[in-house]
């Protein structure tokens, strides 16, 4: 917030009550000076009478409970009165001075124009020396008769006249400079309170969109488990009902192989709600994957055959000398691997092959789904598709999922592992095919 920007906003009702207060105890205090200033003939044979001391008082407090509504206004009426009242020889001196102090303080610290605060405060300063130095040379000419003012350039009165342009010069000066700190110190707490407010609407904006992504990597979740295994109980179940009647003991293994998808669901299920109970899990995450889970690469091949019973034939091949694979990265690759089985399962159409391949380098993994069947000019992206860019891109990886010239559709997602941290537990998937 530049210095132009920001305007300091009106006082509020218990500043405004707070200057009336000043202005009752200036009104006391310059009463009671007055009185006593008069007692002690402060301008002997010059002095003003009484009464002008009671109504400059009144003009001097009265403004002063005004001042930070209409500062610049105040500090040109409580130093005219002041000007005038010390040219009149009024018996008042020192709540004078602690007015005018104020007066021009709130016009550095409250005036709602830089420029005016400016223009007001150099003006009553400059009429106030002009002022002082009229009253000094008029003195001067009033007591060239005496011998000890002419006498060296330190005369006494030289010496007196200079105190006075010294502390005149402390004064204004304090003034000016203190009401330019406190104008200063409202507009850094205005910055800082609107910083707070940024943060605080970012903080609702993150925390919003936290909740938003949990919400869509909980659906992601949902979605490749239950499709999976839906889709191959349903394939399961029609084969079954096609059979039972001529083919029990085939119908009986077909039912058996629906139980066995359902148990797969549930105990996915069941890793899925782990993952989301535990402190700090989230969906995707290997915190909730218990040892031995078969979600992973060593769990592909059961993948492969699962899918292969549901009806669409399906190879499994691994190209390549295995390497230590990240648990979340292996996490990922099976849940793209299932996805693009689900798909070719629903989509391929009769007569669909698939391949699922695992290649390794010495860099990177690359695992590719390609299945044949019917051409699919414009494939409409879903959720699925969603999923599976989602998660090659938090594995490090790229993925490319496209129909094929021929007929059918290809996924094929690399990951690196150069880089990659080998969070989790990696089995060689050799190991897992045996």
């Amino acid at each position: 917030m530049t210095d132009d920007a920001y305007v300091r906003p009106v006082p509020v009702a218990r500043e405004l009550r707070t200057d009336l207060v000043l202005a009752g105890v200036i009104l006391v205090g310059a009463v009671l000076s007055a009185a006593l200033s008069a007692i002690s003939g402060i301008y002997g044979d010059e002095q003003g009478p009484l009464w002008q001391a009671v109504v400059y008082a009144v003009v001097l407090a009265v403004p002063l409970a005004l001042r930070r509504r209409f500062p610049a206004t105040v500090a040109v009426v409580v130093c005219t009165a002041y000007f005038a009242a010390v040219t009149l020889r009024v018996p008042e001196l020192y709540v004078g001075n602690i007015a005018m102090f104020i007066a021009l303080y709130t016009v550095g610290a409250w005036s709602r124009s830089r420029r005016r605060a400016m223009i007001v405060r150099i003006a009553i300063i400059i009429g106030m020396f002009t002022w002082l130095i009229i009253s000094m040379y008029s003195d001067a000419i009033a007591k060239a008769d005496e011998a000890e003012v002419i006498a060296g350039a330190m005369s006494p009165y030289v010496a007196g006249a200079l105190l006075n342009v010294l502390t005149n010069l402390l004064y204004f000066g304090g003034a000016y400079y203190f009401g330019d700190r406190s104008w200063l110190a409202a507009r850094q707490r205005a910055t800082l309170e609107e910083r707070t407010a940024e943060l605080e609407r970012e903080r609702e904006v993150t925390a919003a969109q936290a909740v938003a992504l949990d919400r869509v990597r909980i659906a992601r979740e949902l979605h490749d488990v239950v499709a999976h295994h839906v889709s191959v109980m349903g394939v399961q179940a029609g084969a079954a009902g096609a059979v039972l009647a001529t083919d029990t003991d085939a119908a009986r293994d077909l039912l058996d192989g629906i139980e066995g998808s359902a148990r797969e669901a549930i105990d996915e299920l069941h890793q899925l709600l782990d993952t989301l109970r535990a402190p700090g899990g989230g969906a995707g995450d290997d915190a909730g994957e218990p040892s031995g889970s078969t979600v992973g690469l060593e769990g592909l091949p059961a993948l492969v055959a699962a899918s292969d019973a549901a009806g669409l034939p399906t190879a499994f091949a691994v190209v390549g000398d295995d390497a230590p694979v990240p648990r979340v990265t292996q996490v990922n690759l099976y849940r793209i691997a299932q996805e693009a089985l689900t798909n070719a399962r629903r989509h391929a159409g009769p007569g669909a092959r698939a391949d699922v391949r695992l290649r390794y380098d010495a860099s990177a993994v690359e695992l590719e789904i390609v299945n044949t069947g019917r051409v699919v000019p414009e494939p409409r992206p879903g959720l699925g598709q969603l999923g599976m860019r989602e998660r090659a891109t938090a594995s490090g990886g790229r993925i490319e999922i496209g129909p094929r010239e021929r007929g059918g559709f290809r996924v094929r997602v690399t990951v690196p592992l150069g880089g990659a941290s080998s969070a989790g537990r990696s089995v060689p998937l050799a190991e897992a095919v045996r």
